[in-house]
């Protein structure tokens, strides 16, 4: 499958996904259910961060992903629909954890779609995953912490 396809169907998952928060991965599994390709889009501020920050973010997600390529990782700078634009997606693809985010994100959608004609789709984070934000593991790392132990298990 030629994933640069138009006639693919993708959907761009965007924001602050790290491989420490581990109800993420759920949502790319239920996703790729519905899409036949799901690109993981790492938003990053050109003012505030190295070319090595953004390495540091991507590669442990990528690895993840490593043995699914329906599955591919980038950084974007700017607007959500931009990149859906740009990596020809026909949908946007985002996690809420409960009621209040879900109606709150309903009416972002409304208003994308209204804007660019590209889709939402709203997916519910499973409750019994973890979290942690990637600002506790950068300030963990940044202290010499280990932070492996966070790091969701790959399945053999």
């Amino acid at each position: 499958m030629n994933i640069n396809s138009t006639s693919t169907r993708r959907v761009l998952f965007p924001g602050s996904l790290n491989p420490f928060t581990r109800g993420h991965q759920s949502l790319v599994e239920r996703a790729l259910t519905m899409f036949d390709h799901v690109v993981i889009a790492i938003g990053v501020s050109a003012d505030k961060h190295t070319n090595d920050d953004i390495t540091s973010r991507i590669q442990p997600i990528a690895d993840l992903y490593i043995d699914e390529p329906r599955v591919s990782v980038i950084a974007y700078y700017g607007l959500t629909i931009d990149a859906a634009t740009a990596n020809n997606c026909c949908a946007i693809l985002r996690g809420v954890r409960n009621a209040i985010d879900f109606e709150y994100e309903r009416q972002l959608a409304d208003v994308n779609r209204s804007i660019s004609g590209i889709e939402t789709i709203l997916l519910m984070t499973l409750p019994e995953y973890s979290m942690i934000s990637s600002s506790v593991v950068r300030e963990l790392e940044r202290y010499g912490r280990d932070v492996k132990p966070y790091l969701p298990q790959k399945k053999t």
